[in-house]
């Protein structure tokens, strides 16, 4: 997904990612160095955004065989991560800073009053010439495969060095990074017990970049069936609960993507067509929920980006609305400040 990112853009990204890109291998030579634990106290790593986060942002080298070649990235609440306390995942979009979105989405926040390790995986260019994650391609959305086992390892690692509680996982993504969670939610349902996707598609939706510009814009139908059998089969038996977020002013990802992943989700969980409740908490706001396992927030007016409550936004993908995701999303999962 390109996020209508010009392409003066991306080289702009570039030639500003250079510098950062060699900071950042010494930085890993480093810590390859390094103990363990050395980690449960890092200092603020490049990225970190203003001092206005209370945590640390650390890079971690070392963290499996990395088939995807993604870069790991955790935030560490302050004071310290909790022995036993959920794990959050944040998949940025096209473009985005990993660090300066998990500060204004707000998941940030969410960590420190969960006392909470954020992961945040980040994309590389030499993967994708905008850094999207590559939603589209089965190569990386397979289980055991390419960027979704990356993610995968990257959960492993933080949960052993952080004792975070393994049923208790959460991940969340924005546009690319809202494609790629549900892709995991579907591999991987043993892994996550939740996840929410804000501005992405359904699952199976694509299979190579110029597949995955049609569906963005001009979504395919389909019966809710038809989606559901899109999703791997799975041993499970159960399937992560899911809240969906979509502008209806989105003019990069058409939103009855939303509506598809909706019906893909509540069809494989045997779930009806029709919501057991449908309310508008605001004049712009529609929420339609199944249960305790899927939900659907329909934002009027309101375009490509993640929604905040208020306040202004260094980020141009995080943008006011009448509510913020984040405490919806984790109210719906179940999470409760300790």
């Amino acid at each position: 997904m390109y996020d209508g990112l010009p392409r003066r853009w991306g080289r702009l990204a570039r030639r500003m990612l250079v510098p950062d890109r060699r900071v950042r291998r010494a930085l890993r030579e480093v810590a390859d160095l390094l103990p363990t634990a050395l980690f449960e106290r890092p200092s603020p790593a490049p990225g970190f955004v203003d001092g206005a986060m209370a945590g640390n942002v650390v890079d971690v080298a070392a963290f499996g065989d990395n088939p995807g070649r993604l870069h790991m990235k955790l935030y560490l609440p302050a004071p310290a991560p909790r022995p036993g306390a959920p794990l959050l995942v944040l998949l940025h979009g096209c473009g985005q800073d990993a660090t300066r979105f998990a500060e204004s989405s707000g998941f940030a926040a969410l960590a420190d009053q969960l006392g909470a390790v954020l992961l945040l995986p980040d994309q590389r260019t030499e993967n994708n010439h905008y850094r999207c994650f590559n939603w589209f391609s089965p190569a990386d959305t397979r289980r055991g495969d390419g960027e979704a086992a990356s993610i995968r390892q990257m959960v492993d690692e933080a949960l052993r060095r952080f004792r975070g509680d393994p049923a208790r996982v959460f991940i969340a993504g924005l546009s690319a990074g809202g494609a790629l969670t549900a892709a995991l939610l579907a591999a991987y349902p043993d892994v996550f017990a939740a996840g929410g996707v804000v501005a992405g598609l359904p699952v199976g939706a694509a299979e190579n970049a110029q597949s995955a510009l049609v569906q963005m814009s001009h979504p395919q139908g389909g019966t809710r069936e038809a989606w559901a059998a899109r999703v791997p089969r799975s041993n499970t038996r159960r399937w992560p609960r899911l809240s969906v977020w979509h502008g209806e002013a989105d003019q990069t990802v058409d939103p009855a993507n939303g509506e598809l992943l909706v019906g893909q989700w509540t069809a494989l969980l045997g779930l009806p067509a029709t919501p057991d409740t449908e309310e508008f908490p605001a004049p712009r706001l529609r929420h339609r929920v199944w249960g305790d396992a899927v939900e659907h927030w329909s934002l009027a007016g309101y375009g490509h980006a993640f929604p905040i409550a208020e306040g202004a936004s260094a980020d141009p993908f995080v943008l006011p609305a009448d509510i913020a995701a984040v405490d919806a999303m984790a109210r719906f999962w179940g999470l409760e400040a300790g």
